[in-house]
């Protein structure tokens, strides 16, 4: 199952400029979700981090990871219409930038699962590098 922006919008509450996921790709609702965020010189983050040298701040890839998360976790039955807030996040570690231009291929897997909060294991790749990944603690709401 995929799901287009439009889609992806029915399910998170976030809009642009914050929506960091273009399209979700794989979805094993509860379990697992992997989604595409295409970064364009466009994105307001890119004005100021860095003039003349544009990197994505890595906590923007911390939310493009927990928004992944999230509509994984919320896809499962019996979950639609809560919201998921992050709890959490540890072993962040970013393994090189990411540019204007790259497109991210985003994977959170739940690994722990708990009545009102899960632990997803995310990874970000550019072209099948890996760039950035965390443990994060999704809280359902």
């Amino acid at each position: 199952m995929a799901l287009n922006v439009v889609e992806i919008m029915k399910i998170l509450p976030h809009r642009p400029p914050f929506l960091f996921v273009d399209r979700i790709v794989e979805i094993e609702p509860g379990k697992y979700a992997q989604g595409i965020k295409n970064v364009t010189i466009n994105e307001s983050f890119l004005n100021g981090h860095f003039p003349g040298h544009p990197i994505v701040p890595g906590v923007i890839l911390l939310e493009a990871m927990a928004q992944v998360a999230a509509i994984a976790l919320l896809s499962a039955e019996g979950s639609q219409g809560k919201e998921v807030l992050l709890g959490g996040v540890e072993k962040a570690r970013f393994h090189r930038p990411v540019y204007p231009g790259d497109q991210l291929v985003i994977t959170s897997r739940l690994t722990h699962n708990h009545e009102n909060a899960g632990i997803c294991q995310s990874t970000i790749h550019v072209q099948g590098e890996l760039v950035a990944s965390a443990q994060l603690l999704a809280v359902i709401k």
